[in-house]
């Protein structure tokens, strides 16, 4: 393909915010795109080493209108929400909570990790539901690193975390077409994104990376032009993660830990939540309260 006569990517810088002792750096919803396909939101947390007796420590907070997916790279977290799940996320497996009508979750060190100290490094994602399933309700689902399809490319290693991507289908359930893959590159590999998907992108994690004949810095996101086969290069050795999939139906309203398609549907997520109408996680008596500003 001659790079010369290709359209230009749309590069998301991010937002870098401290979380209580470690950096995330925030692609989505990000300026002049708010999502990619169904990703509304999309943090990269870390690299953040943690000594013996300090950790993650996110309290019980409510989501209604998405699903959150959490990956990680190095290190551990444990899960537990108002369904009464508890599930500890490692590298290469992924947790996908479905808020639909609204859950409540919290997501800490575990107690292993918390007294020996860890390094945590990862991806927290939401993609927001269509409209017909934003009142679905609300489940968790964990997929191992050995479920999720793996396959290789010269030089380039794959994992489908969610979705479809290159002929192979994760087992993680979605209410969408969804592309979400993540890829490990040798230096001086290369590989050729199809257009399957209606809107994707690339989120460079690390490394020297092109994307569509554009270099991108790490912790940037790359959207690339619908229904092109887009390039992808590494120099270096590199990590990125592909996103993407059908574009939503319709626009989407965003406040705090709440998604919805109209405001009113925000409001009342606002005013259950004040009112302690979410239910609880079993065993936990912290919560993050309703921020009055945001």
């Amino acid at each position: 393909m001659s790079m010369t006569n290709v359209k230009p990517v749309t590069p998301l810088k991010p937002h870098t915010r401290d979380l209580g002792g470690f950096q995330v750096s925030r692609v989505l919803p990000g300026h002049p795109l708010q999502m990619v396909g169904p990703f509304i939101f999309f943090d990269h947390m870390g690299p953040a080493v943690f000594a013996p007796g300090q950790g993650v420590d996110v309290r019980p907070h409510p989501h209604i209108g998405l699903a959150t997916v959490t990956y990680l790279f190095e290190g551990a977290i444990m899960h537990r929400d108002s369904l009464g799940s508890v599930q500890r996320i490692e590298p290469g497996a992924v947790n996908w909570m479905t808020a639909g009508d609204g859950i409540v979750h919290s997501e800490r060190t575990p107690v292993e990790e918390r007294t020996s100290g860890q390094r945590v490094h990862g991806i927290q994602s939401w993609v927001a539901l269509p409209k017909k399933h934003e009142h679905v309700a609300p489940s968790f689902n964990h997929q191992p690193k050995t479920a999720l399809p793996e396959f290789t490319l010269p030089g380039v290693k794959l994992r489908v975390i969610v979705g479809s991507a290159f002929g192979k289908q994760a087992p993680t359930p979605t209410f969408s077409p969804i592309l979400y893959v993540a890829v490990e590159m040798e230096a001086q590999s290369r590989f050729d994104l199809p257009a399957e998907h209606q809107e994707r992108g690339v989120y460079v994690v690390d490394g020297d990376v092109v994307v569509h004949g554009t270099p991108v810095p790490a912790k940037q996101l790359a959207v690339l032009p619908e229904g092109e086969v887009a390039i992808i290069e590494a120099s270096s050795p590199a990590q990125i993660m592909l996103i993407g999939g059908d574009k939503i139906d319709g626009e989407r309203f965003i406040w705090w830990n709440f998604v919805a398609s109209s405001r009113e549907l925000i409001e009342e997520g606002k005013r259950r939540w004040r009112e302690g109408r979410f239910g609880s996680v079993p065993g936990e008596t912290e919560f993050i309260p309703l921020p009055d500003t945001h």
